[in-house]
């Protein structure tokens, strides 16, 4: 019979942003982080001290399944660390830390936000990537982390399986906990892409980029955005948004349509900017279209011209103040799926 870690990262605090966009271990990242590449810091606490009742109800149901199950409330990157290490396979030649494929252990993780899987997702690509200088024979071709072990997600957030969609949600991953526990005992693992960024950390669904002002209106800015070789604005032009998308969280603003057909496991990014675009009617008459330009690769750069671009990344606010690139990694995460 299987182990099961249902790991919790929770904080009533901020449950849409990850524990505190500004720099908890859940979703942010502080500033000595940024340039460091590692997300929050070790010690920062984000997490509360007792198991939300889906916890509860998922550990109930694995244990009358018969599996062996241990509740961790982690509240620093350290502490993600201890439960990820639980996953290491035996020692290579090469010295190198690598996932254990055969392994009797399975991982839940309870969400109150994308944020915090990503935060999680995220630790297990930095303790298993390898430096480009040691990269091993056995690693996939396009990638740059080997298969990462399979998660299970247990959602907190019931509304986030309507309106407001969640991965868990657009991925049709069970939600209720008992429904959890038999993905993770019975279920196969399903492969999906993810996204590394050159700011040290990952996106699982995909981030969007720009701002609006206090009565809702978008604010124009200015940015290079280029997707391998296609070259979407070049920055001389205003924008009102820019879309990451590696699934659809990000597909719409409003009622424009963003993405077309984003797809976590198609081994692409699919990357849209809207551009405003004055035009005459046939009386003479200017007015203001939106342009959508889309475009499909394996890698974006978004180069901004502005000294602060706001974005959301998984639900997770930041600013970009310097050229950002995204790469796909196909099939290097998996979820535990019915």
């Amino acid at each position: 019979m299987y182990d099961v870690v249902l790991l919790t990262l929770d904080s009533e605090r901020d449950a849409s942003g990850g524990c505190g966009s500004g720099g908890a271990c859940c979703g942010g990242a502080t500033e000595s982080d940024k340039t460091a590449g590692t997300g929050a810091a070790d010690g920062e606490h984000c997490a509360t001290d007792r198991p939300r009742v889906p916890v509860l109800a998922c550990a109930d149901a694995l244990n009358a399944r018969g599996a062996r199950v241990q509740t961790v409330t982690a509240r620093s990157n350290a502490e993600i660390d201890e439960v990820l290490a639980l996953f290491d396979g035996p020692a290579r030649p090469d010295g190198l830390t690598w996932p254990d494929p055969d392994s009797k252990t399975r991982l839940v993780v309870a969400t109150a936000s994308d944020g915090q899987l990503r935060a999680v997702l995220r630790r297990l690509v930095r303790r298993y990537a390898p430096a480009p200088s040691r990269r091993p024979a056995d690693l996939p071709d396009g990638r740059t982390v080997p298969d990462l072990p399979p998660v299970a997600v247990l959602p907190l957030d019931p509304a986030r399986g309507g309106t407001q969609r969640d991965l868990a949600a657009q991925l049709g991953l069970p939600r209720d906990p008992a429904a959890v526990a038999t993905a993770v005992l019975d279920g196969t693992p399903r492969r999906l892409d993810l996204l590394r960024n050159d700011g040290g950390s990952v996106t699982l669904d995909g981030a969007l980029l720009g701002a609006a002002d206090d009565a809702g209106r978008p604010l124009h800015w200015r940015a290079r955005v280029e997707v391998d070789d296609t070259v979407l604005t070049n920055g001389d032009e205003p924008l009102l948004a820019c879309a990451v998308g590696n699934a659809g969280g990000y597909a719409t603003l409003d009622d424009v349509v963003l993405l077309a057909a984003p797809d976590p496991a198609d081994g692409q990014v699919e990357v849209a900017v809207a551009v405003p675009v004055v035009v005459r009617s046939a009386l003479g008459r200017k007015r203001v279209r939106l342009e959508v330009r889309r475009a499909r690769g394996r890698a974006v750069s978004v180069l901004p011209r502005e000294e602060k671009v706001p974005y959301l990344d998984d639900g997770v606010e930041g600013e970009l103040t310097r050229k950002r690139s995204w790469w796909i990694e196909p099939g290097a995460w998996a979820v535990w799926s019915s």
